[in-house]
């Protein structure tokens, strides 16, 4: 386990204290509790990013067409005419 120094203001250390004797922890343990929590959070927020893009791609696929041969990229006479109309 690492070891960590934090800087903080007395009154804000002392309602630590306090709110740490009621829960019958530590201000260690509560600030330990607080990080993991929020370490958890990011990896839960990743995980549904992955699973959205993934469905994404499913839906485009199911959209997509198939193509036997393949896509021919527009030719500069081609986008400079789109953006004349």
């Amino acid at each position: 386990m690492k070891n960590i120094t934090l800087k903080i203001d007395a009154e804000t250390y002392r309602k630590a204290r306090i709110r740490a004797a009621q829960e019958g922890t530590s201000v260690s343990a509560m600030v330990r509790k607080f990080l993991i929590a929020q370490a958890d959070e990011d990896d839960g927020r990743q995980a549904r990013r992955v699973a959205a893009l993934e469905e994404l791609y499913r839906l485009a696929e199911a959209r997509g067409q198939a193509r036997t041969e393949p896509l021919k990229p527009f030719t500069r006479n081609e986008i400079y005419a789109e953006r004349l109309r």
